[in-house]
């Protein structure tokens, strides 16, 4: 799958940008707001629990997050799973006790223009690592394995590619500090953009098709909400 509107896309992009949109109180409430809601998988494999944001528990609460994304996005539609009512998620917690592989989130629809991925920090510390290079297809997490390569994803689960290699090898150094977790020849090629280093209730903005992935410096487990956005 490649999406449609490219150039629109593209036009849509820039750099990563860090910004501070919730006060200190409004975090404390993302934090409770988390606790209360129901989970919907904790995925052992990748040893992450997830939590989407249903809307009307806390009316207030969503109404204050979706206007904050206003204020830093412009105008912008939710672009994520649906409750059985229909009603968009906000976005979904990922409480993460291990690092996520290097992937991207660039949906699942040819057709939809995608925008902006919303990340704000909960419980740390951290890192994100974002790479130079860009992903214009489905959702997708990029490896060598070759029974990876061969799974057969279900609908609304990432494809498997190693299309991302390319020829350099990859900083020894760089991948000794922070990517022990993943095989160093599945880096090749691969150019480092930006280390987020995660910073409590601050708020990284950042395009959908920037390939990405959690560096290995997890100490007990990190909490953050993530949120798709699309035009």
């Amino acid at each position: 799958m490649k999406h449609i509107y490219l150039d629109k896309i593209k036009s849509l992009e820039h750099a990563p940008k860090k910004i501070n949109i919730f006060s200190e109180k409004e975090i404390q409430m993302i934090k409770e707001h988390y606790n209360i809601l129901p989970e919907i998988t904790f995925n052992k494999k990748q040893n992450v629990r997830k939590k989407p944001w249903q809307q009307n528990f806390n009316k207030e609460l969503d109404k204050i997050y979706f206007n904050r994304l206003k204020e830093a996005l412009g105008d912008y539609k939710m672009d994520s799973l649906k409750s059985d009512k229909g009603e968009d998620y906000y976005g979904l917690f990922h409480e993460s006790f291990s690092p996520l592989p290097m992937h991207v989130d660039s949906g699942f629809d040819e057709k939809t223009i995608i925008y902006k991925q919303v990340v704000t920090p909960l419980v740390g510390p951290g890192d994100t690592i974002f790479f130079k290079k860009r992903w214009y297809g489905k959702s997708t997490t990029f490896t060598i394995d070759k029974d990876e390569l061969n799974y057969k994803p279900m609908p609304g689960q990432n494809d498997r590619s190693c299309a991302h290699l390319g020829n350099k090898e990859f900083d020894k150094e760089f991948h000794k500090k922070y990517l022990t977790h993943i095989d160093i020849n599945n880096l090749k090629g691969m150019i480092v953009e930006m280390v987020y280093e995660w910073q409590i209730g601050e708020t990284l903005i950042v395009d959908r098709t920037h390939i990405h992935c959690a560096s290995s410096r997890i100490k007990n487990k990190k909490l953050g909400l993530t949120t798709f956005t699309k035009k």
